[in-house]
């Protein structure tokens, strides 16, 4: 991975050292709550003392889209901007990818995207300098070369070598106000990119290793951060599982949970990313425990189930963070909806399904949507 990462209270101040090119950045978030909390400051401040200034593109949506990376890049272009810096959730860096692609190379964003109606284009530039400052931990994309836009009703994963962020630093101290139901969400997605890629036909001892610990941490302290958001020591674990799983993602792969969890949230926006994996996991999962049983245990066991129970697990640690209610049918999912949704699913991230231990065949992946509901 050619990212320099840091880690660590207070590691937002290591900006003030390193090299970015001379010239202004873009700092790319979303939302109110990077600017109330004074997030946006401390990074501008932090740069302006190396000597950059800085501009703010702050429209950045939940799930980002390509309207606003269009938006974002004309601005890079327009300004002369030296490189970029994504701060905030997933979203806001995932754009910032994006743009940073988007800023050096022609064409739109939706030319480079493998899948569905992309153009299946090659990046020939590479991007603008990235940095990335997450304030969540859930998406990993600090640690990995991908990006995830949302076109219309297709929401798919896209990037490469290219979008490998120059930069990254994971400061816990930007995460302590996470709401509760929020910081849940964003840690489910964590353990799923880990346990997926544990599960993934891609998986290797290499992934292995940074998915086992990364589940470990997850299952000691996901649940006092959720219960404890001003607990430093349970931050601190949850954002380096996060990190450790986007080393996972890098090395193996998501499976086809997150390719149906993406066809959800493409077509209800307001369905966040890891309430819907944490909706779908229970029929999913259990589609594997035959077929993969000793690797389902071993994620048992790092979760700290002693009988090697994967799914009891699964209920348990959802149970202790409060998400164990959650039904796709609190979103508006119709049972109607599933067969459109499963072919959405396998036209947009289909490649996640040949992933899978074993292939789910496209009634069996109906037949998770609608056990969700």
């Amino acid at each position: 991975m050619p990212t320099r990462l840091f880690f660590g209270a207070g590691s937002v101040k290591r900006l003030a050292k390193v090299r970015l090119p001379q010239g202004t950045g873009l700092i790319i978030t979303g939302g109110t709550s990077t600017t109330k909390l004074g997030y946006v400051a401390k990074v501008a401040d932090t740069l302006a003392e190396a000597g950059h200034p800085t501009m703010v593109y702050n429209k950045v949506q939940p799930n980002p889209t390509i309207e606003g990376v269009r938006e974002c890049a004309a601005l890079c272009r327009e300004q002369n901007i030296a490189f970029v810096v994504g701060l905030g959730g997933g979203s806001s860096i995932d754009t910032a990818k994006a743009v940073a692609i988007m800023a050096t190379n022609d064409g739109d964003w939706w030319d480079y995207i493998h899948g569905g109606t992309g153009g299946g284009k090659r990046m020939v530039n590479a991007g603008l300098p990235i940095v990335a400052i997450p304030t969540t931990a859930g998406t990993g994309t600090e640690a990995d070369p991908f990006t995830v836009i949302t076109n219309g009703e297709e929401k798919i994963g896209g990037g490469g070598e290219k979008c490998f962020p120059t930069i990254s630093i994971v400061d816990p101290d930007f995460m302590m106000t996470v709401p509760p139901h929020l910081t849940a969400y964003q840690g489910f997605d964590a353990f799923f990119h880990a346990a997926e890629g544990y599960l993934a036909k891609t998986a290797s001892p290499m992934s292995d290793m940074f998915a086992l610990q990364a589940i470990t941490l997850i299952g000691k302290s996901l649940a006092t951060a959720v219960k404890n958001g001003g607990n430093a020591d349970a931050r601190a674990d949850v954002a380096l599982a996060n990190t450790l799983a986007g080393f996972v993602e890098t090395l193996s792969s998501c499976s086809g949970e997150h390719a149906i969890e993406h066809a959800l949230s493409a077509f209800h926006p307001d369905l966040p990313h890891g309430a819907g994996l944490i909706m779908l996991s229970k029929a999913y999962w259990s589609r594997f425990k035959d077929t993969s049983a000793d690797r389902l245990q071993a994620i048992a066991h790092a979760l700290g189930r002693a009988d090697g129970d994967f799914l009891a697990a699964l209920a348990e640690l959802q149970q202790a963070c409060g998400v164990d209610k959650l039904r796709l049918s609190d979103y508006g999912v119709k049972p109607e909806d599933a067969g459109e949704l499963a072919d959405n699913a396998a036209s947009t991230m289909g490649a996640l399904f040949r992933v899978d231990p074993r292939t789910l065949s496209r009634e069996e992946i109906m037949d998770i949507i609608t056990e969700s509901i």
